[in-house]
């Protein structure tokens, strides 16, 4: 597994956020999330600009929403997604170069790192930001940034 074991501080922009959410395991929750929101994209396409893959998760609750982020506020959320503007703020990223199947992984060294390391959390979203694009990315070349909301 090819993760980044330093993180950076970062600022994570406030962002027009459309996403679906589920509540649950997140090895049952993500996938189905991913396969609702991606029939979504074409609708979501034909008004907005998609600007990016991004999920939000909480790990206590296990809530995990599947979205993208937009250039501008939605003219219109196609029925069953929701919009919110994410506030972002300061994060430790991590970098997970290979497929997505590292995540859960990878996801859970972050946590070992971030407890190792005496790393404060606030309570907010963690963000697992997608910053390549599966339909033109080799598998172990996909990039996925890993942050946790730092205090």
């Amino acid at each position: 597994m090819n993760l980044t074991e330093t993180p950076v501080i970062v600022t994570w922009p406030e962002t027009h956020y459309v996403f679906l959410e589920k509540i649950g395991a997140f090895q049952n929750t993500a996938p189905a999330a991913w396969g609702s929101v991606h029939q979504f994209v074409p609708a979501i396409s034909e008004q907005n600009k998609i600007t990016g893959y991004t999920s939000l998760y909480k790990v206590g609750p296990k809530i995990y929403r599947a979205g993208v982020s937009l250039a501008a506020a939605p003219q219109q959320v196609p029925e069953g997604l929701t919009y919110e503007k994410f506030k972002g703020g300061k994060y430790m990223k991590f970098v997970l170069t290979g497929p997505y199947s590292d995540l859960p992984k990878a996801s859970g060294r972050v946590f070992e790192i971030v407890a190792e390391k005496k790393i404060q959390l606030r309570d907010d979203y963690c963000i697992e930001n997608y910053a390549t694009d599966p339909r033109v990315t080799p598998a172990d070349k996909l990039v996925t940034e890993i942050l946790v909301p730092a205090v």
